[in-house]
């Protein structure tokens, strides 16, 4: 290796501060290459790890990460609800979404927060002019993706959101939670739920329509949780936002775009929660600087790609 390969290479040493991110499994995150890249931009000494953490093992790989020094880590599946109990303190929004995806070391006490919801927001504000108080979502799935959506939603100011589940009853226990949350007046009677069967009634009424399930995820990319018949309701400039980002485009958003719709995919969100988390980090090291976005966005394109 020539000197100028290794100015190129990540310095590890043993100051490096160790960050990362937990879920089972965790090998096809791409948080660590957009991390990493944002780090050394920054000429920062942190390094990013994935950590393969099985469910049994979740409260002593947190107990390893606080006798280690871990600066802090990102929660994904199926971690983001189970670590809750396991956190000395979790943020409102946090609280309200019931899951966590960003767990930061405050002293001697794990803070867990989300940054989903800003991931998510951050695309609609920055890039589209929208009376939102005056426009309605409609929501697939109910997972805990679709809470950090529905979250997204009422910070916009929706004047409706619909949320739309194959199990009733996770959907009930769902809409309790937001009237139980420490969010509850901010969306009143906003929400409303509705089984699978009922998503072709909503869909020529939407001005935002959310794909937070898996369905058309690679490999299976010819699937979408939306039928071509149903997409022809689909009001024109309406916008058709995929929380998925491998394929791209989805099915669900080639469908979309081909009556006009306005597509969005899930990179942007995926940029943006990771750099709020990162800005969370470093923030709490006393580290202010400006995390570099586009070189985030860059990195995460090319890594998409060769993914694909």
């Amino acid at each position: 290796m020539n000197n100028q390969e290794y100015d190129h290479c990540p310095r590890i040493t043993g100051k490096t501060k160790i960050m990362g991110v937990i879920g089972y499994p965790v090998e096809h995150s791409l948080s660590p290459l957009m991390h990493n890249a944002a780090l050394h931009h920054l000429g920062l000494d942190y390094v990013y790890l994935p950590f393969p953490i099985a469910p049994d093992n979740l409260q002593q790989a947190i107990a390893g990460f606080a006798s280690i020094g871990v600066v802090g880590f990102n929660v994904t599946i199926p971690h983001k609800q189970a670590i809750i109990p396991l956190l000395h303190e979790i943020s409102p929004v946090a609280q309200a979404i019931g899951a966590v995806n960003t767990v930061i070391r405050v002293g001697e006490r794990w803070i867990g927060t989300n940054t989903d919801v800003a991931g998510f927001i951050a695309p609609l504000q920055t890039t589209y002019n929208q009376n939102w108080h005056e426009k309605k979502a409609v929501v697939i799935g109910n997972g805990g993706a679709a809470r950090a959506v529905v979250a997204g939603c009422i910070q916009l100011g929706m004047a409706e959101i619909h949320l739309v589940g194959r199990n009733i009853e996770k959907l009930k226990q769902l809409e309790q939670s937001w009237i139980d949350s420490p969010l509850a007046h901010e969306f009143t009677n906003k929400l409303k739920t509705h089984t699978w069967e009922q998503l072709p009634q909503l869909i020529p009424q939407s001005n935002l329509l959310v794909n937070t399930t898996p369905i058309g995820m690679y490999p299976n990319i010819d699937e979408s949780p939306v039928t071509q018949d149903q997409l022809h309701k689909l009001p024109s400039h309406a916008i058709a936002y995929d929380l998925i980002y491998t394929p791209k485009p989805t099915r669900f958003l080639q469908l979309a775009q081909a009556q006009g719709a306005i597509a969005l995919d899930g990179l942007e969100m995926l940029v943006q929660q990771g750099a709020a988390a990162l800005k969370l980090w470093l923030q709490q090291e006393n580290v202010n600087v400006e995390i570099p976005i586009v070189k985030m966005q860059q990195v995460l394109t090319l890594g998409v790609q060769t993914a694909s």
